[in-house]
Parts: structure tokens; sequence; C-alpha cells
């Protein structure tokens, strides 16, 4: 007898549909084709376990299994749930009424319970767009796939309770997920705030200009300025999520199998009450990352690959912030490999037979020393580096990366006045409210496209939203002949000026909003250019 299930592997954050095809005809053989991996062929030692430990019954026939497309390499234990239901149907112990309606998938233990898998939520989207009425999985990954909208998530703990849900012997309800509850329940860390950061006017403003745009910004200054305590306290001014980069950010980490326990299922609902008190996989990440790596580091590490492509720390902090500390420590392959996420805003892993695609849209934060003992340029403690050193500790970064970061800014100490005062600084709430404002500016003029904030215009959008008036034009000229700043200096410096402009807006909302930029903004942007200039630390 020929029987089809189906399941799905996923190829990046994507998925492709896969077709097992399960012929079992007389004898006892078992031959399993179509590019399995290793785990895939193991499968069947714990296949055949799980159905007699449940105390079924397999009769022996040869069985012959293909996985289509042939071509796909098919890897992990998600199969084992697909392959042990097709070779059940395939001697009718298993009705095959409802296997052309669902995606398969669930890694079997020798019990036969049900163990999670990554890339649930790939999958369920694939199973919306390919026409199929839901998804049949583990228990623990229902509140994953439960936010995609339109289909029928099933979660089950055990391979009897799937037997009997095929062949209608035992009812159970779909699981659904609220986006819109999860999304609107999520709350600001509190436990962090700008209010605790004291002085440093200059850079907070220029944190805020970067989260208003979302751009780059790198902090260079002595030990203990605060360029860190700063730099953690970013994720509190951003903006929410929005609920497409929500799904595009748990996408990566579900691939990656990274998303993390929940201890309550927020915004899940089920009419059983397995499924009310069901603790599993957190359903979306509302949070925007912040991730920050050590700088021993590796480049796969940094921006995904390996024998078995997977996300980077690039792409784990997609629509949220990347935090480089002591960025002259990394090393130079790494921060390279950074240019074209950089520049791209995705990454391309490209191996043998396999091309992958992961989004890497992020907010690059940097932090340094000026120099190997890190007190060129303090006042209050001499630089006991000698010339050579600071220029071989400043070449560590390469000029084509440092043209990619934005806003570049110096640090200086903290004051004794200023560590001293009891009132506290703005706070983060504060700093938000302008954000978002902000935000929605951006997201007006952008509606209809792709690019979400400032820093993600392309050329031709900054020639249309960032326009010079005559005298900003002078000054423009005056510091990119001055400077010798490079075309990709030149856009950038108009990006940041344009987010500039926006929040000057947000301050002033009588003024209209127009594509003109002052003298002021401006000059405002070129000020913070600060390692392009020769004379930067004398």
């Amino acid at each position: 007898m020929l029987i089809n299930t189906y399941s799905a592997a996923s190829v990046g954050i994507d998925a492709v549909i896969v077709t097992v095809e399960v012929h079992a005809t007389p004898g006892y053989d078992f031959t399993l084709v179509g590019l399995p991996d290793t785990a895939v062929k193991e499968g069947h030692e714990r296949i055949l376990s799980a159905i007699q430990v449940s105390g079924i019954r397999l009769p022996q026939r040869q069985y012959t299994i293909n996985m289509s497309p042939a071509d796909l390499k098919k890897e992990g234990a998600a199969f084992d749930l697909t392959l042990a239901i097709g070779q059940l149907a395939a001697t009718e112990i298993v009705q095959s009424r409802l296997l052309s309606q669902f995606l398969i998938l669930g890694e079997l233990s020798l019990d036969g319970h049900l163990r999670p898998v990554h890339g649930c939520l790939p999958i369920a989207l694939a199973a919306k767009s390919n026409g199929f009425r839901g998804v049949i999985l583990p228990a623990e990954n229902a509140n994953e796939a439960g936010v995609v909208n339109g289909i029928e998530v099933y979660g089950f703990e055990h391979l009897t309770d799937v037997i009997a849900f095929l062949n209608s012997e035992q009812p159970a309800e779909p699981v659904h997920v609220d986006v819109n509850e999860l999304l609107g329940s999520y709350a600001f860390p509190t436990d962090i705030d700008f209010a605790e950061v004291r002085g440093q006017q200059e850079v907070r403003r220029a944190i805020e200009i970067a989260a208003a745009g979302g751009h780059n910004i790198i902090m260079i200054g002595p030990p203990g300025a605060g360029k860190s305590m700063m730099a953690k306290r970013i994720p509190t001014i951003l903006p929410p999520m929005t609920l497409s980069e929500a799904l595009e950010t748990t996408k990566i980490y579900s691939v990656s199998g990274k998303l993390r326990k929940s201890n309550s299922a927020s915004g899940l609902t089920s009419n059983s009450e397995a499924g009310k008190q069901r603790n599993g996989l957190a359903s979306l990440i509302v949070q925007r990352p912040f991730r920050s790596p050590h700088h021993t580091i590796t480049d796969v590490t940094l921006v995904g690959g390996g024998n078995n492509p997977q996300p980077g720390e690039v792409s784990l902090a997609h629509n949220g912030v990347l935090f480089l500390d002591e960025l002259a420590e990394f090393k130079r392959t790494a921060l390279e490999v950074l240019r074209q996420p950089l520049e791209d805003g995705h990454i391309t892993v490209a191996r043998n037979k396999l091309s992958v695609d992961y989004p890497a849209h992020f907010m690059l934060v940097a932090a340094m020393n000026p120099c190997p003992c890190g007190h060129y340029g303090d006042l209050a403690h001499p630089c006991t580096c000698t010339p050579a050193q600071r220029h071989r500790y400043m070449s560590r970064i390469s000029g084509p990366l440092l043209d990619r970061i934005d806003i570049q800014c110096h640090i200086d100490a903290v004051s004794y006045n200023d560590l001293r005062q009891k009132a506290d600084g703005e706070p983060s709430a504060a700093i938000r409210e302008r954000v978002v404002k902000a935000r929605a500016i951006q997201t007006e003029r952008f509606s209809g496209t792709a690019i979400h904030c400032n820093a993600q215009m392309t050329p031709k959008m900054v020639r249309h939203y960032c326009q010079p008036d005559a005298q900003a034009e002078q000054q423009l000229r005056m510091a990119m002949e001055l400077y010798g700043l490079s075309a990709r200096a030149y856009d950038r410096i108009l990006k940041v000026a344009r987010t500039i402009a926006d929040l000057d807006a947000v301050i002033h909302p009588d003024q209209p909003v127009t594509n003109t930029l002052n003298a002021s903004q401006l000059l405002q942007a070129i000020q913070f250019r600060q390692l392009d200039r020769s004379d930067w630390g004398e």
C-alpha cells in the first residue's frame, strides 16, 4: 500500500514542504531514500521502540520510504513522527483520510512521547501558504506555531494521542495564540533606566538620535566613563516591535532552537484543560533582541554558517541591538565580515549545494577605548602610550567598517560633580516617548515599502527626503572637502540629519515635517563623524 504524509524542512528561516512516500509490500526490510542525514536514519530505531512500547503491533513488511524533494538534504529528528505515521498508515493502523490535510512533525522518544523540535513557526507559515488545513506537532511547540492565524495547530504529548486524533477516536482542540494580546502586554524593562546615568548629556543625545533612526553608533572613551552602562539601556528607549518584526525575529530564534521556555501560556486559548495548563516554548518574541557577544567570538558564530548553516549573532540581533564592547579587541576578520550585513541588511551563507539568506537589520552599538591604556585625551589620567601604539590600536578598526557607522562620538570621564548630583537624569520613558513619535513619522514616510527607519533608506530615498537648504548645502560641502569624507559618509550624514529633523518635529509639533534640512541639523550630524576627522583626539 502506498501512503503520502507531509512534513517540512527549514531552509534559512523559511520552510520547504517535504512529501514522505511510504510503500509497504510483503517481506521484511526497511529502505529510506531522499538524502536523509544520520539523525533521520536513526529515527527508524526510535520509531520501532515508540510503537512497540505504546502497545501497537507494526506488521512485518518491506517498507520503502522516499522523502521528496530528493535533492534537499533532510536533517534532524523532526521527521520521526511523520515517518511513524506513514508506516502505520501504510499498514492501515492509521486512517489516511486526514493525512493530506496536515503537516506532521516531531521527535519521538523511545517510550512514544513527543519531544519539541526547531523551526515550527516557519513550518506553520509554510503550511498556511501551501493550503494545508494545519499542523500536528509536539505540545511544547504548540504555542510557537499557534501564532499563525488561518490554520489549525494541534499539539500532542504522545504518539498514541496523534493516532487517536487521526482515527477520529479522540477529539482535540486547536491551539490559538492571541498575538495582539502578546504584543500589547509587553512591558519595557524596569530594572535598568537612563535615569541612572550621570552626566554625559552629549552622548545621551547621540544615543537618542541613534535609537530614533535605527543608526549605528560607536562610543570611544576612557574606562569607567559609562559606555557599557548606556549601551545596555538602549533597549529601554527603543519602540515596541510591530507584528511583522516580531514574527521575523521569532522565526530566526525558532530555526536556531533558541526560543526560551515560557512559564505561562500567555495568549494561549484552548477548550481542553491540558491546553490551558500547557507550558511550552515562548510563542512570540515581543522584546527587541540585545546581543552582546564576547570579543573572542569566531567569524562563523558572529555572522552565521557552519556545516549545517545556522543564524549568527548578527541575525539573532535582527530588529534589535548588536553590542560589541571593546571593539578593538575583536579579531580583524570577524569585524570585516560585518561589512555586508551592515550595508545590505542580510547575510548570505553559501555552501557547496546550498545558499541561504538570513536577515540582519540590526542597530550596531560599539564601544572602545581610544588607546591601549585607555586614557588618551583624558586630562585626569595622562596617556602612557606612544603615538605608534595608539595608531596601531585604532588601525584595528578598518576605515570601511567605520564608514558604515553613522554616529561616532567621544565620551569623557564622568566628573565628580555629576556623580554626586542627587537628581536623577531623564528617565528612559521620556526618551522613549520622543523616539516612538519620531519612528511614527518615519513609518508614515515609508508606508508601503520595506523600509522601517531612516537608517535603512536607499540612495534614491536619501535624495528625495534629505534635501539641505542653501546654508546647509554650503556647510556640507565644506565638511566633505575639509575632512575628505567618502560618498558613503555623505549619505549617512544626511540620514542622521533627517532623524535630527524628525526629533525636532517631535519637540515642535506645530511645525510641519518637510524634506528640507537646515544648517543646524546638518552641523549636528557632521559633528557625529568624529573619527573621520584627522584632528580627532588632539
